[in-house]
């Protein structure tokens, strides 16, 4: 019998080892989050997402078939940034991108929106990328700065709660501005008046594959509300009470809750506790018309009366996805798996078959975020 000597470092590491996969092996059996997380078997048995099929897809060989050249195949859409003058760098490297992996053939107008005026610099080199229209506006008042009645003694004690336990911008009241404002306000500003569908996008995104399909024009035939292509957990501590608000607001209005939602990607338990899983917003194509409707705008109003974007921390991801996992069904959500996308430090890089190669994309498929245990695709998964 042959006997492996182990020296006192190895017995040490052994033991660690040994350690871990007893605790691993506990967890996996005791909490089912934690095993769906990393159990190996998660990804491998998982279906492909559906694709967008060819029929959408752009003939280079036939110019005159792209919208580009084609006004009445376009949707009624625009790309929609919200930047700042001191952006103007990332800003263009954003539009660059997406111009070149897609918008050079499509000619979208792109509409950029400020909480003061743009410079004479800034729209003169982001214009300067840009093929189609371009328009710039600024926010009105009252739609960006926290509200008077406010209190703000409550408020400025939250933030330095949320400093103080080192929550990421906790103790900022521009970045309140910005998540109430994205939830409930954007849709409502004079230049986005003519429009009915936006791409969000913000500065410093790459767009890691081409886009030779339209994605509006793909969710206007298919009667598609919202699309994503990130999904992850929110920070609990800074919607602590999002969620009961939320039910409260159900209660009153059952009526608005639609038939086949989304609410077992968003609850574990039928709806008594939120699990935190939300669409990264930072990444969206949707229609304003939902925004704008009456469900939506109940719900905001409610939400909004509550104070809990200056009280709290809340973000418009998970007050965006709540509302289209509750005032919209699952299949007027789409998952864009075709469109490569990255807001540092998360990657989406295309799974399905082939859709890497035929995006021509430059990220690591293996390396995307869908696979990561803070990704909440297997929730959205379990649900289709």
């Amino acid at each position: 019998m042959i006997q492996l000597k182990l020296t006192p470092t190895a017995r040490y590491v052994l033991l660690v080892v040994l350690i871990l996969l007893g605790i691993h092996s506990i967890l996996t059996f005791t909490h089912e989050p934690y095993g769906r997380a990393t159990s190996i078997f998660s990804w491998s048995s998982a279906a492909a997402p559906p694709a967008v099929p060819d029929t959408y897809y752009d003939s280079d060989a036939d110019v005159s078939l792209t919208p580009a050249h084609n006004t009445s195949a376009r949707a009624n859409a625009t790309i929609l940034m919200l930047a700042r003058n001191s952006d103007v760098e990332s800003a263009v490297r954003s539009v660059r991108e997406l111009e070149d992996r897609f918008n050079r053939k499509y000619h979208y107008p792109w509409v950029f929106l400020n909480e003061e005026d743009f410079t004479s610099d800034f729209k003169r080199r982001v214009s300067n990328v840009i093929a189609g229209p371009v328009y710039f506006g600024k926010i009105p008042h009252d739609h960006w700065f926290q509200p008077a009645w406010i209190d703000e003694n409550r408020a400025s004690a939250a933030r330095q709660q949320m400093v103080d336990d080192n929550i990421i911008y906790g103790g900022s009241v521009s970045y309140r501005n910005m998540c109430r404002f994205n939830s409930g306000f954007f849709y409502r500003h004079p230049l986005l008046q003519q429009f009915k569908w936006y791409w969000r996008v913000e500065p410093d995104v790459h767009f890691r594959c081409d886009v030779n399909f339209d994605p509006f024009r793909y969710m206007e035939d298919h009667n598609k509300l919202y699309a994503f292509t990130i999904t992850m957990y929110e920070f609990a501590a800074t919607i602590p009470t999002l969620w009961e608000t939320v039910k409260e607001f159900v209660s009153l209005h059952p009526q608005y809750v639609k038939a086949n939602n989304a609410m077992n990607y968003m609850s574990d338990n039928g709806g008594e506790s939120y699990n935190l899983c939300h669409f990264w917003s930072n990444f969206e194509i949707a229609s304003m018309d939902f925004w704008r409707s009456e469900a939506y705008s109940q719900y905001f109003e409610y939400l909004d009366s509550k104070g809990g974007f200056y009280y709290e921390r809340w973000g418009d991801a998970p007050v965006h996805s709540i509302a289209a996992g509750l005032f919209a069904s699952k299949e007027q959500i789409q998952f864009f798996d075709e469109i490569g996308y990255e807001h540092n430090p998360y990657t989406h890089c295309p799974r399905g078959p082939g859709a890497w190669e035929r995006g021509r994309c430059d990220c690591d498929a293996g390396r995307s975020f869908d696979y990561d245990g803070y990704s909440c695709m297997r929730q959205w998964d379990r649900i289709q």
